[in-house]
């Protein structure tokens, strides 16, 4: 098997962990707030990243080098795991994915002020095409945008934020500082909301959560296997796989339909996408690439979310 077969193999199984990992969420937002689902997740996925962490032998500190730059990013990191795991409670699986999947048409237009980047008359283009993608699935006029489509959107706003922003300081920052300080942030804000929404959790729910974060860490260290076995080119498309999860695990579970609607937006939003990353392939067309070589997956949260931080060429140890 050559390193291609097998790296895209690594992002099908993780996707297929991140995309169980969704529907667990989805299961317990019926009964619990995403803050405390953020928080028990965050809390549980502490003991692996703190082992992983302790393997880096790298004689720095945590002191940010680009502290604002990181202040930024755990605003985005939170924004974009409450948005995510609110939408994932209250709406379809499918529909959520097709606005999360907008991320790399918004990472595209974010890499122009922040990285530089030049957006050129075709991937324009295939930026406002993913976006009437969208647009087709919110069906504004027709249907009724609640605070779920709202809050799906901003999550894809805020994870590609913090992919851009991952990018622009990865090569300077620790990966421990870019991954630490947003789990921190949200350990301490998430707990300090927890008098105000927590409700006590039977075993059984507890469970739920320490799976949600197994999923989490599996999942992320998939994606790491991923890219560094394949080429970005072959990974980042994979993404695209969660909404066959989405659509089975709708169906099964929650009795959940794909309309045909919704079918279309999904189509363009994957069709967009798609040509953005085969187009940023071609290393005449961009120097940064940025939809190519950020992450593969907007954060739902910045616990075990590697592939941003430690795939190749992203962050220095």
């Amino acid at each position: 098997m050559n390193h291609s077969v097998r790296g895209v193999l690594f992002a099908l199984l993780g996707f297929a962990l991140f995309s169980t990992h969704d529907a667990i969420i989805k299961h317990l937002g019926g009964s619990y707030s995403a803050f405390q689902i953020i928080f028990f997740r965050t809390l549980m996925s502490f003991p692996v990243v703190t082992v992983m962490l302790m393997r880096d032998r790298t004689d720095a500190n945590l002191i940010p080098k680009h502290p604002w730059w990181i202040a930024l990013r755990i605003c985005s990191d939170m924004t974009a795991g409450a948005g995510a795991f609110y939408a994932f409670s209250v709406l379809p699986l499918a529909q959520v994915y097709a606005m999360l999947f907008a991320s790399p048409l918004l990472i595209t237009v974010l890499a122009i002020p922040i990285l530089g980047e030049r957006v050129r008359l075709r991937r324009g283009i295939a930026v406002i095409t993913g976006l009437v993608g969208v647009l087709i699935v919110l069906r504004p006029g027709a249907e009724p945008i609640g605070l779920g489509h709202i809050a799906a959107m901003i999550s894809a706003l805020g994870g590609a934020t913090s992919s851009i922003i991952s990018r622009k300081i990865g090569q300077e920052e620790r990966s421990a500082v870019i991954l630490l300080y947003p789990m921190m942030a949200n350990f301490l804000v998430m707990g300090a909301l927890m008098p105000v929404v927590y409700l006590p959790m039977p075993v059984i729910d507890l469970g739920g959560m320490a799976l949600i974060a197994l999923f989490a860490i599996l999942a992320g260290l998939c994606m790491i296997a991923a890219y560094r076995t394949a080429e970005a080119m072959m990974v980042a498309p994979m993404q695209y796989s969660q909404i066959i999860w989405a659509a089975l695990y709708g169906y099964l579970f929650f009795g959940e339909r794909i309309d045909a609607t919704t079918a279309l937006g999904i189509a363009v939003i994957v069709a967009s996408g798609l040509y953005i990353v085969f187009r940023e392939s071609r290393a005449t067309v961009s120097e940064n690439r940025p939809a190519l070589n950020i992450r593969a997956r907007p954060d739902t949260g910045p616990a075990a979310r590697f592939p941003s931080l430690f795939s190749r060429g992203r962050a220095r140890p």
